[in-house]
């Protein structure tokens, strides 16, 4: 609590060097009809690069390109995902070709919601376990945030293992109990912010949420409606179906002109994890996960987002922080 207590009176990071990549398919960020150049947030050098007519390129992996290539064949897919424009090589790298989401607003406010209620892998998990190796920065990003959390053992090797940190790490935020985090956020007029790793609570996220979208009732509603809609277009896709769903976001992105009625919109990125499940297995995406059933919690944490908008403005704010107006308008 006292973190986010700090986070939200301003106590914020400058540095560029530590803020990661706050939009993960699109780190650039551009102000049409002014005179700005684009501004590439810092992390995964050389990931993406601008390109033209409305597009971006994303280095391409492998899982990523197949899933993307998949998703072509599979309607309902389409009209929640950033159009794909096959791949192309540039500088001697293969990228995906992408259409930049953020095209259509003038001046665009950014929010990176990542879904379920884990965001590793299983096979992560067995690897890890298979080559355990104390890890001396996994301990010093544990303990720059709760430096009780360690054992005593850990305290003294000044280490943890990897399948300690990925698990305290899920639990820390709200995706173990929500089964969706606040990742980062990026508003139209202000530096990125990823200083929400103890968000955990509904009355915290809903608090963050309303000051994101300045209180502003038209933007809730219309996420909203994008919101609800993605959730029926996923429980009718075969692709969702059969796959494993493992670090994707839903990015919000809204802007209101000073002339005008706001515009807000609501896509699924990022999968880079997404795994093909084997013809023996099933998930339904709401199912708590039990190491070995696969399941993902994707759809838990959509139906909590959902839950969350449609009563953004009755949930109280936090204990100690209060919200910049009584309501929203």
């Amino acid at each position: 609590m006292r973190s986010l207590v700090a986070a939200m009176r301003g106590n914020k990071s400058k540095s560029w060097g530590l803020i990661k990549q706050v939009v993960h398919w699109s780190p650039f960020v551009q102000v049409y009809k002014k005179k700005y150049p684009w501004v590439q947030l810092a992390g995964h050098n050389g990931a993406f690069k601008p390109c033209d007519n409305g597009t971006i390129l994303k280095k391409l992996t492998p899982k990523e390109f197949t899933c993307l290539t998949d998703i072509l064949n599979d309607e309902h897919m389409l009209d929640i995902t950033p159009k794909f424009h096959g791949k192309v090589e540039k500088d001697g790298e293969e990228y995906v070709k992408l259409q930049d989401l953020l095209a259509e607003f003038d001046n665009p406010s950014v929010c990176d919601i990542k879904m379920g209620t884990r965001t590793y892998l299983e096979e992560e998990l067995a690897k890890a376990r298979e080559k355990l190796v104390m890890r001396k920065d996994m301990y010093e990003k544990m303990v720059k945030v709760d430096d009780k959390e360690p054992t005593e053992e850990e305290h003294q090797l000044r280490a943890v293992s990897k399948p300690r940190y990925m698990q305290w790490r899920e639990k820390l935020s709200s995706t173990a109990t929500l089964g969706f985090r606040i990742d980062g956020i990026k508003q139209a007029d202000r530096d990125p912010d990823k200083n929400f790793k103890t968000v955990r609570s509904e009355q915290e996220v809903a608090y963050v949420l309303r000051k994101h979208i300045d209180y502003k009732e038209e933007t809730r509603l219309k996420l909203l409606e994008r919101l609800k809609e993605i959730r029926g277009t996923l429980e009718k896709s075969h692709f969702f179906k059969r796959h494993e769903v493992i670090g994707s976001s839903l990015l919000l992105v809204h802007d209101q002109p000073t002339e005008g009625v706001a515009k807000a919109n609501v896509w699924m990125i990022d999968f880079g994890k997404t795994t093909p499940l084997l013809e023996s297995e099933t998930v339904n995406h709401r199912n708590s996960w039990v190491e070995g059933n696969r399941e993902d919690g994707f759809l838990f944490g959509l139906d909590n987002l959902v839950n969350l908008f449609e009563n953004l403005d009755t949930i109280p704010p936090p204990d100690g922080l209060q919200d910049g107006q009584q309501s929203m308008s």
